[in-house]
């Protein structure tokens, strides 16, 4: 059991390497925060143009989806490091991250929104446009409230497995939580570190994996 401990909750390692572990982690949790505001953000709105009908944008939206759910989330963070300071565009690692994380999950939280949003029944249209109500208002007054509710348990397991990308953006010098744990058990040549850092990430996501799980349990019921 000694070597058991040693190897894996050795404390004076854990002591010693804490500190900058911490530091990575709030880092994480504010990747994670700022990819979940941008990639619902945009997802909903791009999920109310598609509701508009515009022939264009709907093509447009269609292409950018497919492109982002398609191409795997170290790819896309890689490309926009990389990538685009060949178009004078340099980023940070953490905004590369950040917004190549919210890019896959826009991508995403786009079909979840718009599936929710032709899931409410064609009844809620037609008794709103025969009080007289504009398109606008019926689709933001009637509609979104309905298909944000159906969206809510989905988009939330999703947000969550993309949420857990953050560890990636180690590819580009991100001092996140996973690429410091895994300096320190390099430096240490000891993998308690990595103990402290999968305790930290079952700190941060299981809660939401337990909300995620109470939402799908409010969600709409047939039959």
């Amino acid at each position: 059991m000694n070597p058991l401990l040693d190897n894996f909750f050795n404390r004076q390692i854990l002591a010693q390497y804490a500190p900058s572990i911490l530091g990575g982690f709030w880092l994480t949790v504010e990747v994670a925060l700022l990819t979940i505001v941008v990639g619902v953000a945009t997802g909903l709105a791009l999920a109310i143009v598609r509701a508009m009908r515009v022939r264009a944008a709907d093509i447009a939206i269609t292409v950018f989806v497919d492109i982002f759910r398609t191409l795997p989330q170290l790819v896309v963070i890689v490309f926009l490091y990389f990538g685009l300071p060949y178009a004078d565009i340099q980023l940070s690692p953490f905004a590369a991250t950040v917004l190549a994380l919210g890019a896959v999950l826009a991508a995403f939280a786009t079909e979840i929104f718009w599936a929710a949003i032709q899931a409410v029944p064609q009844g809620q249209w037609d008794a709103a446009r025969s009080l007289g109500l504009g398109f606008l208002r019926i689709l933001f007054l009637v509609i979104l409230p309905q298909a944000i509710r159906i969206a809510v348990p989905l988009l939330t397991n999703r947000a969550i497995a993309i949420t857990k990308g953050t560890a990636l953006g180690t590819a580009v010098s991100l001092p996140e939580l996973l690429g410091r744990a895994q300096s320190a058990m390099a430096i240490a040549a000891n993998p308690s570190p990595l103990t402290l850092a999968a305790a930290l990430y079952l700190l941060l996501f299981l809660p939401l994996v337990i909300a995620s799980r109470w939402l799908e349990g409010l969600g709409p019921r047939r039959g």
